[in-house]
């Protein structure tokens, strides 16, 4: 589903993409975790357009993105459906209104419809009658969660996910983790999670890629990821700061 070849970036001084290699298959459930500040985040940017790298190939269902018109972008990204850490909520609008906003704006459905699959989608992460709420009245697992009706409004083919978790307690986090299992098993979603959240890591992934120094230095199974002899995985999921990673 998504091929990643040579991808490079660099922001001012920094080398953050220094040619990264990784293929995510259909319907599969990858996870990409790495320290703070490894490039996780400007990764998805990538893979979903909001960025442009400096060299490399991104082909989403073969077809390469980069390069490619704004219009044409656009029609691409409408294959993805993305939950930003914060949620990314706009608080002047209501719930509803949040989780229906890309379908008023790009698919020609009347009102009625639109009702209904925003109040299905919220039903479906656990949010039925909230849709006249505003964002600012939230508890921030409900706010993560809002932000997946959204992300899932619009049958997406792909859902990425930027540190899910982050900000909640682990009885939330365990929630927030489920209905993305729930949901990539649901939709047959290819779904792919930056994290640094080694529980929730293991829980979500078909697979484990890490990476480090701008490439990616791994890929595995959980199985393969905890029981691995490379010193740089040993030294993150141990949590470690004798290693070969500089601290």
């Amino acid at each position: 589903m998504i091929r990643i070849r040579g991808l490079t970036k660099r922001l001012g001084t920094k080398q953050v993409l220094d040619g990264v290699d990784l293929d995510i298959g259909k319907g599969e459930s990858v996870v990409v975790m790495g320290r703070s500040g490894t490039g996780k985040s400007v990764l998805l940017k990538h893979v979903i357009g909001l960025m442009t790298p400096d060299q490399g190939s991104i082909e989403i269902d073969g077809q390469e993105i980069v390069g490619l018109k704004e219009h044409d972008l656009d029609e691409v990204r409408k294959r993805f459906g993305m939950l930003f850490q914060g949620a990314a909520l706009f608080d002047s609008l209501t719930v509803g209104e949040n989780v229906g906003l890309a379908l008023r704006e790009h698919q020609r459905l009347d009102e009625r419809e639109v009702r209904r699959r925003v109040a299905e989608r919220l039903e479906w992460v656990g949010l039925s009658g909230v849709e006249d709420m505003k964002p600012a009245s939230l508890s921030g697992g409900m706010r993560k969660r809002v932000g997946l009706a959204r992300a899932i409004a619009m049958d997406p083919q792909v859902i990425l996910y930027d540190e899910p978790t982050t900000g909640l307690d682990p009885i939330m986090a365990d929630v927030i983790d489920q209905l993305i299992r729930g949901l990539q098993r649901r939709l047959g979603v290819t779904t792919v999670v930056v994290t640094h959240d080694l529980v929730s890591a293991y829980k979500l992934a078909d697979r484990i890629a890490m990476l480090h120094d701008g490439k990616v230095v791994f890929t595995g199974t959980v199985d393969e990821t905890r029981h691995t002899q490379d010193p740089l995985v040993r030294q993150f999921v141990q949590g470690s700061s004798q290693g070969p990673i500089a601290v």
